[in-house]
């Protein structure tokens, strides 16, 4: 079921002006309604409202409420489980949401002209890729067709005049050809056109999810099978639509595409992201967070040359790069105040016990050495080192450690081959060597 358990706040009592209301279906899914207004760097959380035995709650707009885009968030994670929608400061906003279906707005003249809009542009599509298969070089079906979608495109253009809802529907405006075309360079232009219409400066479409939307959209479903190469090249005409003028927005599109090939285990496309464009844009923006992460992931992709530290031992002082004598070396990054690390590290210490050719470096994480001291005598097997400062240590932030354990494969030369994310993966990992 989706819960949400968020800290109540007091508000003060304003003069109300209109109302965001809705329901929820099947209502034991869902127990309350978060507001947030919307602003190209997050969203303000405004308030929420509890859901009735019905699914329904009503949540009041104080007249300070600014036209603009707002949030609903249902369910958690709220990054995955929420909906945007048109707040024109006029007209009362309701509807009805259901997990299967969406959302579907019964009040707003905005939303219910967007919705209305986006639903006539899918039926011309439809119309338009059917006419393309059926392989026809019918050009009088063709222009009757291409007649319709831009009728219809400005047809709701004019609906829309004075609206916010307006820059969306001219932002989404399509390729539409003025003589005939093959599918070939019908598709051809299409691509070519597909951010034409889009401005990256508008304020209200940075608010909402549509940049983001077009672009992932452009970058991973234009092209059918895309290759690593093909990826460069989408990936370069988004950098390249949009400005330097526009380095924030820029910025933060950039970083979503780096996270989604992240989350593809494609390392060769996220640095590729990061050297050619968001590096430098985190920089320029002033973001130094991101710049560090981005120069850990890096530092620690699969077939990168792990980063040196010393290790310091009460025998003798070595670094990792000097480490010789085996074919492979597992460092795992680990802290004696770690449930999961102390609960891991035995099971680890079982499964390497029969495996002559594969060393164990462990680095701890500690503020002070007491605890570790003792805990590392459990593993006299294990090239120990500590990294005083725990999460501010320099090299824990290097390798972009964000929680323990951690582990990192090397071979005989200290590349990367493995970096497992839970300890079944390490497991199937080792099982193989």
């Amino acid at each position: 079921m989706h819960k949400l358990l968020f800290l109540i706040l007091l508000l003060p009592s304003l003069l109300i002006s209109q109302s965001v209301k809705g329901t929820f279906s099947p209502a034991e899914d869902f127990t309350h309604a978060f507001l947030y207004q919307a602003t190209p760097d997050g969203a303000t959380y405004i308030n929420h409202g509890k859901l009735d035995e019905n699914g329904s709650f009503e949540i009041a707009l104080d007249s300070t409420a600014a036209p603009g885009i707002y949030k609903i968030v249902y369910a958690v994670p709220a990054e995955q489980n929420n909906f945007d929608f048109i707040y024109d400061g006029k007209e009362n906003v309701a509807f009805n949401f259901n997990l299967e279906t969406g959302v579907e707005f019964t009040a707003s003249e905005e939303n219910k002209l967007w919705t209305s809009y986006l639903n006539s542009m899918a039926m011309v599509n439809q119309t338009i890729s059917n006419y393309y298969a059926s392989n026809k070089d019918d050009k009088e079906g063709f222009n009757s067709i291409f007649k319709v979608a831009k009728d219809t495109q400005a047809a709701y253009e004019e609906s829309a005049s004075g609206k916010i809802v307006s820059a969306f529907i001219s932002a989404n405006k399509p390729y539409l050809p003025n003589e005939y075309e093959d599918v070939s360079t019908y598709s051809q232009h299409l691509k070519d056109n597909f951010f034409s219409q889009i401005d990256f400066s508008n304020y209200m479409l940075q608010c909402s999810t549509f940049l983001v939307d077009r672009v992932v959209g452009y970058v991973f479903n234009i092209v059918e099978n895309p290759n690593d190469s093909t990826y460069k090249n989408l990936v370069n005409d988004v950098a390249n639509t949009i400005s330097d003028d526009n380095a924030a927005i820029k910025t933060s599109i950039l970083e979503i595409l780096w996270q989604r090939f992240v989350s593809l285990d494609n390392h060769e496309l996220a640095n590729y992201i990061t050297d050619n464009y968001l590096l430098e844009l985190a920089n320029k923006v002033g973001n130094i967070a991101m710049a560090e992460m981005l120069v850990s992931y890096k530092n620690t992709s699969i077939g990168a040359l792990a980063p040196n530290f010393e290790i310091a031992s009460t025998e003798a002082t070595t670094s990792l790069h000097n480490l010789n004598g085996s074919q492979h070396y597992l460092l795992v990054f680990w802290s004696s105040g770690c449930g999961h690390c102390l609960n891991e590290l035995p099971k680890l210490k079982e499964i390497v016990a029969d495996k002559p050719d594969l060393k164990v470096v462990a680095f701890g994480l500690e503020d002070d050495p007491m605890n570790w001291s003792q805990e590392i005598k459990k593993y006299p097997e294990f090239i120990h080192t500590i990294g005083l400062g725990k999460w501010e240590n320099k090299t824990v932030k290097t390798y972009g450690i964000a929680a323990t354990p951690s582990y990192f494969l090397l071979d005989s030369s200290k590349l990367i081959v493995a970096k497992p994310y839970e300890f079944k993966d390490l497991e199937v990992i080792l099982s193989n060597l």
